[in-house]
């Protein structure tokens, strides 16, 4: 397999990139570089899932493969008095992560490296979003999809964006087998988000 945005530390050169954008009303200052996904802009299917997904106040909210940071950037900023962990296996949109929690002045948000759920075993969240590495594998992504039910508070929230063409509607079967239930709840840009709950019980 290739280098890509899933690699441990990618080899892609070049210097880092800062924009500004405005996303659920509020402006962040990113920072990207080559080697992570989506580096010159924000990708339509993350800025699908990012319109779309509830955060309440008080949530824990899990940014799954985070990449340099944007969906759980924005979270914190809408769970004010909740918490945001970042997650992500490539350690170049770590160090981007880290550097835009505090560009933005985020205190309520960390970016932890490690792959999948490794680096909050244990622990358990409000919501869950994951704009999944398809280039990384079926297996990797039906992984994580398992993994997020066990990390989720009964009735937490699982959202997962992906291409309509690189098989998203497929990715929400596993959902639906996962977690016994999965709905559409936005899609277009090619683009489908889907969105499951953890049974109460």
């Amino acid at each position: 397999m290739g280098d890509h945005y899933f690699s441990q530390r990618p080899s892609a050169r070049g210097p880092a990139r800062v924009f500004s954008v405005t996303l659920r009303g509020e402006a962040l200052r990113i920072m990207t570089m080559p080697g992570v996904f989506s580096r010159r802009q924000v990708d339509p299917g993350t800025r699908l899932l990012i319109e779309h997904m509830e955060v309440r106040p008080a949530d824990e909210f899990l940014d799954l493969g985070c990449g340099y940071g944007v969906v759980g950037l924005v979270a914190a900023r809408l769970a004010s008095r909740g918490r945001v962990v970042m997650v992500d296996i490539n350690e170049r949109a770590l160090a981007l992560a880290r550097a835009n929690i505090e560009a933005n002045g985020l205190a309520n948000a960390e970016a932890l490296a490690g792959d999948g759920f490794a680096p909050v075993a244990g622990r358990v969240f409000d919501v869950i979003a994951l704009n999944p590495p398809v280039r990384a594998g079926t297996s990797v992504v039906h992984r994580l999809i398992e993994g997020a039910v066990e990390h989720l508070r009964p009735g937490g929230r699982f959202y997962l964006v992906g291409r309509t063409r690189q098989g998203a509607v497929r990715l929400s079967e596993k959902m639906r087998q996962s977690f016994g239930n999965a709905e559409e709840i936005a899609k277009g840009g090619g683009y489908r988000l889907y969105l499951s709950r953890r049974p109460l019980s």
